[in-house]
């Protein structure tokens, strides 16, 4: 299933997301995605896993042109010409001359100037071919109002945490009415299981309706929520390094949810994130320093 950009280029809306996991294990998982039939992988340079996501790609023995590589630039790396040496950065340990997409990894509010700058720098990558596609991570709906007063070219893609727990309405919203694709992080609510961000949360993967409906079509919890964000129209990255999980992960193209379920799947809902705020300020992740390829 692919989805058309704002600027034409086509994206496989299902991809494999390697946050969090280990470099050890990178390799393997993704070589295991594109063996499952997989064309998309999600990475970023604070992932510290780059490198190994151009492993996998190499040795799935795919031309280049048939996987869709995303990846982020880090805060610690915004400014014009900061970002010009992060698509370096990413570029090299991935092994590639182009990147399919290209997005800044939070909008860091706090020094917007640079984020600001730093896209700027994604226009200039567009322009010249290094990248197909430019677009954004965690921007609200203020966020992106800012950087479209002050940019030329509308992001294809705003990535953001979201799962039925946590839908975004207004970000989605927002996204649409500029053309933005809305995709989702954590979209199996996998966030949930992770320490660090919030109390009390419940996991979505338990939740009695989800639960319901993947018994009605015989499917797991996390094949109806992965259902539910490609029928309305969203890409979706989720995270696995078990090749069984992977490859359940990617079966869900032979069933349709009504559009009852999907409503009940919208009004699980409960307005509370389970990942940072974009707007909170920490100045801790400007510390971080991505290393060169």
């Amino acid at each position: 299933m692919e989805l058309t950009l704002n600027n034409g280029v086509t994206m496989p809306a299902l991809g494999l997301g390697v946050f969090q996991s280990p470099p050890e294990q990178t390799t393997v998982a993704v070589e295991a995605a594109l063996a499952t039939g997989y064309r998309h992988i999600d990475t970023a340079a604070a992932y510290g896993n780059e490198r190994q996501v151009g492993e996998g790609i190499h040795n799935s023995g795919l031309d280049r042109a048939e996987v869709f590589i995303e990846t982020k630039v880090w805060v610690s790396d915004y400014g014009y010409d900061q970002t010009l040496h992060a698509w370096d950065k990413a570029a090299g340990k991935l092994g590639v001359d182009y990147l399919d997409l290209f997005i800044l990894h939070q909008p860091a509010p706090d020094r917007f100037e640079k984020t600001i700058a730093a896209y700027k720098a994604l226009e200039t990558l567009l322009g010249d071919g290094r990248v197909r596609a430019i677009g954004v991570s965690n921007f609200m709906p203020h966020h992106l109002k800012q950087l479209l007063e002050s940019t030329d070219v509308i992001p294809a893609v705003n990535q953001v945490e979201l799962h039925p727990y946590f839908t975004q309405p207004d970000v989605q919203a927002a996204d649409a009415g500029h053309g933005i694709l809305t995709q989702a992080w954590s979209p199996i609510g996998g966030i949930t299981f992770y320490p660090g961000w919030g109390e009390d949360r419940k996991n979505v993967m338990a939740d009695a309706t989800i639960g319901a409906i993947g018994q009605k079509h015989s499917k797991t919890p996390a094949q109806v929520m992965l259902r539910w964000h490609l029928q309305q129209g969203r890409s979706a990255i989720p995270k696995s390094t078990n090749p069984a999980r992977i490859a359940e992960n990617f079966d869900v193209f032979d069933f349709e949810l009504s559009a009852d379920e999907l409503a009940g799947l919208d009004a699980l809902h409960t307005g509370r994130r389970s990942g940072p705020d974009p707007d909170e300020a920490r100045e801790e992740r400007f510390a971080m320093v991505i290393p060169e390829a």
